[in-house]
């Protein structure tokens, strides 16, 4: 059957079914599908309450704001929808289109937004800053800076303590490459494959997904290694995961060991035999890879592949540019979540909740050989309005208690979805850690084959339909990321209203893949 004649069967459903009248209709394997009017899908589902009335739009037409993009805008700036979503404005959970339509923002700009659209103590501080100082070259001296500097060194553990600062994450794993090299005196870096590290000339060559790819030369001297994913790779079971929900992959591991653990640290060091010099630069690693689709690797995966690259003579990069600032509830940095200390992090995003910021932390050992080799400058690097904003993010997330309440949310929707995992045979595995979740569609969970992309993409308008905005990820775009929607989402994301709301995608989900 089409998808045409799906979304056609689909619509009949919607438009037929009456409340209080359930109907079934024959698949063609024979079994029977409850009707959408007994799911409660007769009706767009309801919204969590908002307290926040939007000003009215008075800007450019929509019609013209279309023209005005396809004429004079990369044409790589793709929308994200069939009918572009037109934002206007933004209240923390929330965004507003220029009709005035509310949508929970479940994807916060890309993992961005880390304490709300449009925070009030945030835009206090922008505010105040922007009166008295925009910028000035990084050899003066400003407070904000060294303000900055102070409160985030606190957040991290010895010796990471000499701060570097930049405006994105792109800039800010660059610099890392860069670092490490200078530091080891060597040039192999290697990266999973599935990881997105940038898109930069330099970082193209740590970034392993292959519409980031080209045919022309970049990021030479960058060697890729298998991902450890649980779900769809080769090995994975039961017990693999540091996360609430575990994979529907069974194995024979006690609790405290995993073999699939041990049979990916063994490709890495065939990696390390086959593909790179006898010492390499470095290993850089997302604590959960973001773009590839919330992938989590075997516990204690990280740990063993830290102590082989260091063996080598390398130094480890964690890239906490999604995975930082409290977002995985457990711990502020993902990479405590693994038991290991790298040699270098770097972060952007949520460390400025939408302001162009970024930072690379390392040791002074390692400073100091990068400075012995490179002056290195930036000219909007820690500017007083990043660094100002940046200080009252931080200050959000203690006073606002942010890294509990990813932990106890994230936990409580990791656990709700998995039991919708459990029910719809589309709903392949539910994963991540706080609030950093992914949900894979497969055609089925014996197969695990992926979605196809045209359903994935009906789901994504679906989704937008109903007053939710996604995010996706994977190599096939198969995986619906809700990465970090905002965490203020405390007030939406327990409320009995949001509960079925996303009881409802599922199942709207599960109408839009009919056989």
């Amino acid at each position: 059957m089409t998808l045409a004649w799906r979304h056609l069967l689909r619509a009949l459903y919607l438009e037929t079914s009456t409340p209080g009248t359930p109907k079934t209709c024959p698949s063609p394997k024979g079994a029977f599908w409850t009707s959408v009017a007994k799911l409660g899908l007769h009706t767009k589902p309801s919204m969590p309450p908002c307290d926040f009335t939007p000003e009215r739009y008075q800007s450019l037409a929509y019609d013209r704001v279309l023209e005005i993009h396809k004429q004079h805008l990369s044409p790589v700036l793709t929308a994200y929808f069939s009918e572009p979503l037109l934002l206007h404005q933004g209240h923390m959970e929330w965004l507003f289109d220029y009709e005035g339509n509310r949508y929970l923002d479940f994807f916060s700009g890309i993992v961005t937004v880390s304490v709300g659209h449009c925070h009030p103590k945030v835009n206090a501080v922008a505010q105040k800053q922007l009166g008295r100082l925009w910028h000035t070259s990084a050899v003066f001296f400003h407070p904000p800076i060294h303000e900055y500097a102070e409160k985030l060194s606190a957040l991290l553990p010895e010796p990471l303590k000499v701060i570097f600062l930049l405006n994105s994450g792109s800039e800010a794993n660059d610099l890392a490459m860069l670092m490490a090299r200078a530091h080891s005196n060597n040039t192999d870096i290697i990266s999973f494959r599935g990881a997105y590290h940038g898109c930069s000339p330099y970082t193209l060559g740590l970034t392993n997904v292959g519409f980031y790819k080209m045919e022309l030369p970049s990021g030479m001297g960058c060697q890729s290694t298998m991902c450890p994913d649980v779900f769809r790779g080769p090995w994975g079971g039961s017990h693999c995961r540091d996360s609430p929900v575990q994979t529907i992959r069974k194995c024979s591991c006690a609790s405290d060991c995993c073999q699939a653990k041990d049979q990916y640290i063994e490709q890495f060091k065939d990696t390390l035999s086959t593909s790179v010099a006898k010492s390499i630069a470095g290993f850089f690693a997302e604590p959960i890879q973001g773009v590839n689709g919330v992938v989590q690797y075997p516990k204690g995966f990280l740990k063993e592949a830290f102590e082989l690259v260091r063996e080598r003579g390398g130094v480890c990069i964690a890239d906490e540019v999604q995975t930082g600032f409290g977002r995985l509830g457990s711990h502020f940095w993902g990479f405590q979540t693994h038991g290991v200390l790298p040699d270098i992090v770097t972060m952007a995003k949520g460390i400025g909740n939408g302001f162009p910021m970024a930072a690379v932390v390392t040791t002074p050992e390692i400073a100091k050989s990068l400075a012995k080799r490179l002056l290195h400058f930036n000219t909007f690097g820690g500017n007083p309005m990043a660094c100002a904003i940046g200080s009252s993010v931080l200050e959000v997330i203690k006073e606002e208690n942010l890294q509990e309440n990813s932990q106890e949310v994230g936990t409580y929707m990791l656990l709700k979805f998995a039991k919708l995992r459990d029910e719809f045979e589309i709903v392949g595995d539910v994963r991540g850690k706080g609030l950093m979740i992914g949900i894979e569609m497969v055609k089925d969970k014996t197969s695990r084959q992926p979605l196809p992309r045209e359903e994935v993409n009906q789901i994504h308008q679906d989704c937008k339909r109903m007053g939710l905005l996604i995010g996706r990820g994977g190599t096939f775009s198969q995986v619906t990321r809700r990465l970090a929607f905002t965490y203020h989402f405390r007030h939406s994301a327990s409320h009995p209203r949001c509960a079925s709301l996303n009881q409802k995608l599922i199942l709207q989900w599960k109408y839009s893949v009919l056989p």
